[in-house]
């Protein structure tokens, strides 16, 4: 029972449990966009289905994690398949425990108010919205935001975070961003509101069927 119920794993040189960040970060860009794809059928179908499934799934998925195990959880054994051929990064399991209980509280919040109650509200779109962020940041960019707010709540240093981030050190000159740099991204961002601005009716002209496929697809 002690090898089934457990957080984290016992790897040689780490003197904590710890757990594999690259398929952590498969897992949430799973999760993002099974929740992604349900948050965009209720803005334009007005089909809550996929999105009590999809917190249906969130939930059990993290209930197994923390209070079972995270090599049990269904989309972290995903997310270890795809990864399977990459080096294992590997981060500290107690800041992830800790996250992932923030996860489970917003998801008991939504299973509530959408699947128990059948109600939806601007509590469960903003919540829905901070699980999305949370999926986003840990998928795309690697940055654990949940675990940001471990230090608030426990005195002790995490240990082996995502990038070594927890560590203080210098940046690397490829780490470093120029003021060109930035001004091509401010570039950018204005270059994208005068395209809006210029070309905006061009735009939102609907798209023709090049080759008639749909049209001979209706006539049949």
């Amino acid at each position: 029972m002690n090898r089934i119920i457990k957080f984290g794993e016992d790897v040689e040189g780490y003197n904590i449990p710890v757990l594999n960040e690259r398929e952590i970060r498969a897992s949430a860009g799973i999760l993002f966009l099974v929740m992604f794809m349900s948050l965009m059928l209720i803005i334009f179908k007005q089909n809550f289905v996929p999105i009590k499934y999809g917190i249906t799934m969130f939930l059990t998925d993290f209930i197994i994690r923390v209070f079972v195990n995270p090599k049990y959880s269904p989309t972290l054994i995903i997310g270890r398949l795809i990864v399977r051929n990459q080096v294992p990064e590997y981060v500290g399991a107690r800041q992830k425990k800790f996250a992932w209980i923030i996860g489970i509280v917003l998801a008991v919040i939504m299973f509530i108010f959408l699947v128990v109650v059948n109600a939806y509200s601007p509590i469960t779109g903003i919540i829905c919205l901070i699980c999305l962020i949370f999926l986003f940041f840990e998928s795309a960019f690697g940055i654990c935001l949940g675990c940001k707010f471990y230090p608030m709540f426990f005195k002790e240093k995490a240990q082996f975070c995502p990038g070594e981030v927890c560590d203080v050190k210098s940046k690397h000159d490829i780490q470093k961003t120029s003021k060109v740099q930035l001004l091509i991204v401010l570039g950018l961002i204005a270059y994208m509101f005068l395209t809006a601005f210029l070309f905006n009716d061009n735009f939102s002209k609907k798209p023709y069927d090049l080759f008639g496929i749909a049209n001979s697809m209706q006539s049949k």
